[in-house]
């Protein structure tokens, strides 16, 4: 990973209502988004929560870790988290999403996601702490995973995108405000995946 990072492929703009999103399929070359799997799965200190769903108190079906600016921590689900400081790997990834995405992120949440039983169930990225029209930048590395959007209002509105092994998908203008997201559950057999989310802590 000698040239972190050199080139930028051509995007794709999804042509959706409500939502400005765009995806790069090859956004780190094979080489480098190996090299970054490998890093995140054995230096990161991954963690997991408890949610409550329903009334209940559910392990989170899934690792996460949160990295960014100090004193800039971040709630969902009922879970606070505290950042722990950028490390040098992170901080590259960073800066090759803000040459393109034209924002400067304050923090990532980090996924692991370990097979096809982990996964994210339906939300919007819309925390008070996100402001209005947040930019998420969302990138994968490891097995590919299904990610589905659906419309709040549009029941046609549903899309589905495979999540490729060092790609970006760029989640801009009022997508959160209008979409929901997710990463199902899948019963085929499947690798771990390593997703993290950058945005901007208000």
């Amino acid at each position: 990973m000698n040239s972190l990072f050199d080139s930028t492929p051509e995007p794709i703009h999804l042509n959706l209502p409500d939502a400005e999103i765009i995806y790069y399929p090859a956004f780190f070359t094979q080489e480098e988004a190996d090299s970054i799997y490998e890093k995140l799965i054995n230096e990161i200190p991954w963690q997991q929560d408890s949610i409550r769903v329903f009334g209940k108190i559910h392990p989170q079906p899934r690792l996460t870790a949160l990295f960014g600016n100090e004193g800039k921590s971040y709630s969902y689900s009922n879970i606070e988290m505290q950042p722990h400081p950028w490390n040098s790997l992170l901080q590259k990834i960073k800066s090759k999403i803000e040459s393109v995405s034209n924002t400067n992120f304050t923090t990532v949440l980090l996924n692991y996601y370990r097979d096809g039983k982990d996964s994210n169930g339906w939300h919007a990225d819309n925390e008070k702490e996100l402001g209005i029209n947040p930019v998420i930048a969302s990138v994968s590395f490891g097995a590919e995973r299904m990610f589905q959007l659906k419309h709040n209002s549009n029941k046609d509105q549903k899309i589905n995108i495979l999540l490729e092994h060092g790609s970006l998908l760029l989640m801009n203008g009022t997508t959160q405000h209008f979409w929901k997201h997710q990463i199902p559950k899948t019963t085929k057999p499947i690798g771990p995946r390593i997703n993290g989310t950058f945005r901007v802590i208000k």
